[in-house]
C-alpha cells in the first residue's frame, strides 16, 4: 500500500493519540470526517494500524525492576529455538523477546517484575528452566533515557 501524506498525518496523530475522536483526526489533518474514516479504515484493513492499546504506568502497578536478559542456547536448531520461544512467550514479565546476532547471546529478554525476589523467582525457577537454555547475562535499567513506541514517519 502506498502512503500518501494524508495516510502519513493519520498514522502520527493516531501513534500520539490513539483515543482522538475522527472529527478531530480530521481537523488536525484538513480533511472532512468521511474520507478521513474511511482512510483510517482503509489503514486497518491493511494491517498498518495492527490496534490501539492503553499504555499502563509499571511503576504504579508495582512494577519497579526492570532488567535486560541475554540467553545463549545449547544448539542453534529450529526445534530448540521454537520451544524457547514457545515457553518464553508464557511468561507474563516478559515484554519483549529478541532473537538477536552480533553478541554472544541468541536472545534478548526485556522483563519487568515488582523485585529482586520477584526476578529471581522469574529467572530461577522459569527461565533457566527452559530446556536448551545454558547461558543467561542480566543487566538491570537504571533509568529509561528514550522510550517511545511511535515509529518514525516520513512525511513528503
Amino acid at each position: 500500500m502506498q502512503l500518501d501524506r494524508y495516510d502519513q498525518h493519520i498514522l502520527e496523530a493516531l501513534q500520539d493519540d490513539g483515543r482522538i475522536s475522527n472529527q478531530d483526526l480530521a481537523d488536525r489533518i484538513g480533511l472532512s470526517p468521511s474520507p478521513c474514516l474511511r482512510r483510517v479504515r482503509t489503514l486497518e484493513e491493511a494491517g498498518i494500524i495492527a490496534g490501539y492499546h492503553a499504555v499502563l504506568d509499571a511503576k504504579k502497578l508495582g512494577l519497579t525492576l526492570m532488567a535486560l536478559i541475554h540467553i545463549s542456547m545449547d544448539r542453534h536448531t529450529p526445534a530448540r529455538f521454537a520451544n524457547f520461544e514457545k515457553k518464553i512467550s508464557e511468561i507474563p514479565s516478559i515484554l519483549e523477546c529478541l532473537l538477536i546476532t552480533g553478541q554472544d547471546a541468541d536472545y534478548q529478554l526485556k522483563v519487568v517484575v515488582q523485585d529482586m525476589d520477584a526476578y529471581q523467582e522469574l529467572l530461577l525457577n522459569k527461565i533457566t528452566r527452559i530446556e536448551g537454555v545454558t547461558g543467561v547475562h542480566s543487566s538491570f535499567v537504571l533509568r529509561r533515557v528514550v522510550d517511545k513506541m511511535s515509529l518514525p514517519l516520513e512525511i513528503k
